[in-house]
């Protein structure tokens, strides 16, 4: 099956979709934010179904095209495979968790990276130590470690400890950050991974840590919270340009 005839499959609202989130795919390449075909980012597909997006089970994140995501619906189960192959099962449990209870969360992303299974480990969690880190504070779940996400029961656990936040470190595990669509959620994915790198970074150096107050903190926080910053809707155009050089086939 073509690209051409997946576009005429699916609506041209689902299509754009499929466009940003293999976009997200291919910048996580790009970016080194991948753990070969181990970790996912899922969408929302727009309308009244519960149908989402997500990869296919034996692609790494450079093979990812708008055309051979699989779309499947809240129980995981296959709607349109191009590939046949399939998607992870543990991929999903935590993907399908979110979008079940979080209506708001479009798109879903989850890392395995150095820097974030590293804090993900460190007792403290994520530190004020950077403005990066500072978008986080008191923004940021944690979930502890129960294994590898297979058991279905864990789901709720997961979900209430998310709460309303729109990002989670995983302890012992890694990073999961949501949003109202695709650029939203990966822009608070690559600031979390930058808090992450930032802390591992500073901790290496040995000396002294400067910690701002809480009040700082806080402050940033609220900042970063406004809908109607500038940079809200300028950080996605420049990436996919940037994209157009480098992997220009992801929107096949």
């Amino acid at each position: 099956m073509t690209a051409a005839s997946i576009k005429d499959q699916v609506s041209a609202e689902e299509w754009a979709v499929r466009v940003d989130l293999a976009a997200a795919y291919n910048l996580a390449v790009a970016m080194r934010m991948t753990d070969h075909i181990y970790t996912h980012i899922s969408a929302r597909v727009p309308g009244d179904e519960p149908h989402f997006l997500i990869n296919a089970y034996g692609l790494t994140f450079d093979e990812i095209t708008a055309s051979n995501l699989v779309k499947v619906n809240i129980d995981g189960e296959i709607l349109l495979d191009r590939t046949g192959l399939g998607i992870n099962p543990a991929g999903f449990v935590i993907h399908s968790a979110i979008h079940r209870a979080r209506h708001d969360a479009a798109c879903v992303m989850h890392t395995h990276t150095a820097a974030g299974i590293a804090v993900s480990a460190q007792q403290t969690g994520l530190l004020m130590i950077s403005q990066h880190a500072m978008r986080f504070h008191k923004r940021l779940a944690y979930h502890d470690y129960e294994g590898v996400a297979l058991d279905m029961d864990e789901q709720q656990r997961l979900v209430a400890d998310l709460g309303p936040h729109n990002a989670m470190i995983l302890r012992n595990h890694g990073l999961l950050a949501c949003g109202a669509s695709v650029p939203d959620a990966f822009d608070a994915m690559f600031y979390l991974e930058r808090a992450c790198q930032a802390q591992v970074a500073a901790l290496a150096g040995g000396l002294p840590l400067v910690v701002p107050p809480e009040a700082v903190a806080e402050k940033v926080g609220r900042q970063f919270d406004k809908l109607d910053r500038p940079s809200r809707h300028k950080h996605w155009p420049p990436l996919l340009r940037m994209l157009e050089g480098i992997r220009p086939a992801y929107k096949q």
